[in-house]
């Protein structure tokens, strides 16, 4: 049944996919269940060690892991280093090494409103003049939701919305949802008791939340639990993702999760049973883990929903995160020795942990080197787990190298779209199906403009990367991650000509022009 399924599952991708080149609207006679519905839900900060299926041995993640367990694991896959440039790249299919992938526009107005800090006439005319520059979207420009759109089917986001930072309705309406509920403004999401979030261009208002902040904590994160508020934001998105679910399940959707958790500053109305009462643990520690544990809790609420509305076997499920790993409860730990010419640890951008012996807990990066915001592998290598029963193969692992901006094309193959020309991603259906994967990546290229030391980075084919550690002094180092995902041995100097040939490509791909965008 397997394989037959799949073969009805190409034609009617083949089907469409030549329908969508004619301009021509779906067959009416083709049914909407034999669509696939998808949902992807992208967590935020989540480095791949958090996952018991990786090895995680203090937080378990049985919802998470179940997801592995019947579908796909991809072991060589990218995000960015940073929240905003990785939703870029989601979005846009394209690499945030071209021209506007670290464009963001600024955070923060809606709370200097909320808090006093500029009137509403001032927030209004701060607010259009953002609207009239901000990150010009291109006429011809196709983004993820757009795809599934054109295919018929409908879309929805729920949690951090836009690219980054701050957006609004008719951003986010040209971004293709046909339905959103969330966050405006990014610098909001730090904290998870907003006295308001926005559904459709509405606000509406959260009970007992009263903090413009939206209840942040310090970066400590030791203020007592239930500090910042009431109503947990998390909750209600996933209780208006189950109200989705029972709503739409008669017709072919795309579901986007891009969710806060768990994102620092730490915050959680509750400790969970499991940490509760650790003897070692510290606060910040005990929310945190409890801030996995209900991540991993509402991956298994969605499930648990789909299997009620007998839509689970229909349903493709994608689990990922935007970056690595950050440390949101203690010291950076020294992740690993690399170092600079001036003996600095190459993979650190805080400098004030940098004499700090301390470890992770949790281990969150999974023995990789280097954090969130640094272009080491616990900064940018993120899980990815896809379940499609019948279609996708029961507990397999995939190494194919893969990256954000891949989901873009592999949405429109599956729902029976065509990939708008001129984009970087490379469909990954084939490798979900079992089937020959023809079209591979050269290599992922990972921008990075966040950290002024400079740590960009290109990941080949091959296994071999190139790290930029320094750009002001023009520090390269490189590694075979396929022998060495943890980056322990710089083979730089064994490879000074190949050192050479990756830098000239990294240099071409750098603020490069967006083919998706040409004439």
């Amino acid at each position: 049944m397997t394989q037959i399924y799949k073969v009805l599952l190409a034609l009617t991708v083949l089907i469409y996919s030549n329908q969508f080149a004619r301009g021509q609207e779906a067959s009416s006679t083709t049914k909407a269940h034999q669509r696939p519905n998808v949902i992807l839900i992208f967590a935020d900060d989540l480095g791949p060690g958090l996952l018991g299926c990786n090895g995680q041995q203090v937080i378990k993640t049985p919802n998470i892991d179940s997801l592995a367990e019947q579908g796909m694991t991809f072991t060589n896959y990218y995000g960015a280093v940073y929240c905003a440039p990785a939703r870029w790249t989601l979005l846009t299919g394209m690499h945030d090494g071209r021209t506007g992938g670290w464009q963001q526009t600024r955070p923060g107005l809606p709370i200097r409103r909320d808090d006093g800090t500029i009137t509403e006439d001032q927030y209004q005319t701060q607010l259009e003049k953002l609207k009239s520059s901000a990150n010009p979207i291109a006429d011809n420009e196709i983004f993820l939701a757009q795809i599934a759109q054109q295919a018929g089917y409908k879309t929805a986001q729920f949690g951090k919305l836009d690219r980054g930072f701050l957006t609004w309705h008719e951003r986010v309406k040209r971004f293709g949802w046909d339905f959103y509920e969330g966050y405006f403004d990014h610098r909001r999401c730090h904290g998870f008791f907003p006295p308001y979030l926005w559904r459709n261009g509405e606000a509406f208002n959260l009970p007992g939340n009263t903090r413009p902040d939206c209840g942040v904590t310090s970066e400590k994160g030791d203020e007592p639990i239930g500090y910042g508020g009431r109503t947990y934001s998390q909750n209600v998105f996933i209780k208006s993702i189950q109200k989705y679910l029972r709503d739409n399940k008669d017709e072919p959707f795309f579901l986007y999760h891009p969710t806060q958790l768990p994102h620092g500053p730490v915050s959680t109305p509750e400790l969970h049973p499991d940490f509760a009462d650790h003897p070692t643990f510290s606060l910040a520690e005990k929310k945190y883990a409890s801030m996995v544990k209900m991540l991993d809790d509402h991956v298994g609420l969605i499930m648990k929903e789909l299997k009620t509305l007998g839509i689970d076997n229909n349903t493709i499920v994608v689990f990922t995160s935007d970056n690595g790993h950050e440390l949101y409860y203690g010291p950076k730990p020294e992740f690993k020795k690399q170092v600079l010419p001036n003996g600095d640890p190459a993979n650190l951008t805080d400098k004030k942990w940098r004499t700090r012996e301390h470890g992770d807990v949790f281990d969150g990066a999974g023995g990789r080197a280097g954090l969130k915001r640094n272009a080491y592998q616990g900064g940018m290598q993120c899980p990815l787990i896809v379940r499609w029963p019948g279609n996708v193969a029961a507990g397999t692992e995939s190494g194919i190298l893969s990256s954000h901006y891949d989901f873009l094309p592999t949405l429109a193959e599956i729902v029976g779209a065509q990939t708008p020309a001129g984009k970087d991603g490379i469909s990954y259906l084939p490798t979900l199906l079992g089937q020959p994967q023809e079209s591979l990546h050269d290599f992922v290229f990972i921008n990075n403009q966040f950290d002024k030391m400079g740590s960009r980075a290109l990941i080949m084919q091959d296994g071999f990367k190139l790290v930029e550690a320094n750009r002001k002094q023009g520090v390269f180092q490189l590694y075979n991650i396929k022998e060495d995902n943890e980056e322990r041995s710089d083979l730089a100097a064994d490879y000074p000509d190949k050192v050479q040939r990756l830098i000239q490509i990294l240099k071409r791909e750098t603020n490069s022009a967006r083919p998706d965008l040409q004439p």
